[in-house]
């Protein structure tokens, strides 16, 4: 079943605690794959929020990223007793190691393909990341941003242990081809991609785009959203007011502008029900 919802904006975060350098082991990276691991105060074991990056097809950006970095949604995490951890995946700046998540040429772009990409090395990091004495094995929260978010839907559609919901913001691949507003690669196949996560996905998912996101646009993420729920999974959709500048970059929103907070709150607390 899939809820649709309009929502105002909300409270501010604040700036992340310093992170802990992890390497996650992955036979694809040599060395492994990095992570930044943030706990909470108190004692553990924590509930773990896992944070999926965006990407990029071209390979000449992927090296140029910065490592990843999420302060306001991290901090809101922190502050409701997450641990969040923040991997780096392979072809991506630093990591190094072959790109997974390829989509493959705009006319005919694989998105289950390219979303199953990100999710094995999103396993691979939970695989890790549950066996840390400080890490709770059950309650895990997978959130994506963009690629990210695609990926996390991939995630959802293999079930694994131990997560509880997986949180999709602004999530999908193809998007501003030729860096064109709304110019998305083969829409009508990320549709049916997203369908067929659907059919598959027994997890609790959250969608949370912006009304200005120029790379996914309300129609499209709900024409997924719909798809994603007639195959048989379970979408919540919420489009958020428009933020300044882009709406594919709502993650990053934080103070008055963090709209996604009040969704996301709501979501995390029926999961502990």
């Amino acid at each position: 079943m899939m809820l649709l919802l309009f929502l105002p904006a909300a409270s501010p975060a604040a700036e992340a605690a310093p992170a802990q350098r992890l390497t996650i082991p992955m036979a694809a990276v040599r060395g492994g794959m990095p992570a930044d691991l943030y706990l909470p105060a108190g004692k553990g074991p924590f509930r773990l929020a896992l944070i999926a990056h965006g990407s990029d097809e071209a390979a000449s950006l992927r090296r140029k990223m910065a490592f990843p970095r999420f302060p306001a949604l991290t901090a809101w995490l922190l502050a409701r007793g997450f641990a969040v951890a923040i991997p780096e995946r392979p072809g991506h700046g630093a990591a190094g190691g072959p790109y997974l998540e390829s989509q493959g040429p705009c006319l005919l772009p694989d998105y289950g393909k390219a979303g199953l990409g990100t999710a094995a090395s999103l396993i691979a990091a939970l695989d890790y990341l549950r066996t840390l004495p400080s890490i709770r094995r059950d309650g895990v929260v997978v959130i994506g941003n963009s690629a990210g978010g695609w990926g996390a839907l991939a995630l959802a559609s293999q079930n694994p242990p131990g997560v509880a919901g997986i949180v999709n913001f602004a999530g999908g691949r193809g998007g501003r081809n030729h860096n064109l507003p709304g110019n998305t690669c083969a829409p009508d196949r990320l549709v049916a991609a997203a369908g067929q996560f659907g059919a598959t996905a027994r997890l609790a998912t959250l969608w949370l785009y912006a009304r200005n996101d120029t790379y996914f646009a309300p129609e499209l993420a709900q024409a997924m959203a719909t798809a994603f729920t007639t195959a048989g999974g379970a979408a919540q959709l919420v489009l958020l007011p428009p933020v300044r500048g882009d709406g594919h970059a709502l993650i990053n929103t934080k103070g008055a502008e963090a709209s996604w907070a009040a969704p996301l709150g709501k979501f995390l607390d029926r999961l502990r029900r």
